[in-house]
C-alpha cells in the first residue's frame, strides 16, 4: 500500500510539473536579448567592409546561452527548435530591421552601417562588444 501511495504521489508531482509549460525562449530575456545583440552586430559587420564580427566571442557567448537555457530546464531539442524556427528568425529579422531603420542604417549606403557599428563600439554597448575594426 505504501508503494502505491508513493507511486501515486510521484505521478501527481510529475503531472503537475508537466502541466506548467516553460515560456518560449523568445520570452526569456536573459537568453533572447544577448542573442539579438550578437546577431545585430554580425549584420552590421556583414554590411560594413571596415568592421568585422568577433566570431570567437560570439561562439563562446552562444555556448554560454545554450548552457543557461539548459540550466533553466530547456532540452537540446527545444533549444534547437527555437534556433531553427523560421518564425523566430523572421521575428528577429523584423526587430533588427526596425533597429537599423531607427538608427538610420541603410543597405543602400553601407557607410551608415559602419557609422552605427563604430558608435556601438565607442559606447562599448552590448552590440559593440561583438565588433572590431579590420
Amino acid at each position: 500500500m505504501k508503494r502505491l501511495i508513493s507511486a501515486a504521489l510521484l505521478g501527481s508531482i510529475v503531472l503537475a510539473g508537466g502541466a506548467s509549460a516553460k515560456p518560449s525562449l523568445r520570452e526569456v530575456e536573459e537568453i533572447y536579448e544577448p542573442l539579438y545583440w550578437a546577431l545585430v552586430a554580425f549584420e552590421i559587420a556583414d554590411a560594413c567592409d571596415s568592421l568585422e564580427g568577433r566570431k570567437l566571442k560570439g561562439a563562446t557567448d552562444g555556448w554560454a546561452l545554450v548552457r543557461k537555457a539548459r540550466s533553466l530546464g530547456y532540452s537540446n531539442e527545444e533549444i534547437r527548435a527555437f534556433l531553427d524556427s523560421d518564425e523566430e528568425k523572421a521575428r528577429m529579422r523584423a526587430r533588427g530591421d526596425a533597429y537599423f531603420k531607427h538608427k538610420g542604417a541603410s543597405l543602400s549606403n553601407p557607410e551608415t552601417f559602419c557609422a552605427l557599428g563604430r558608435a556601438e563600439m565607442e559606447r562599448n554597448s552590448q552590440i559593440g562588444v561583438y565588433l572590431r575594426a579590420k
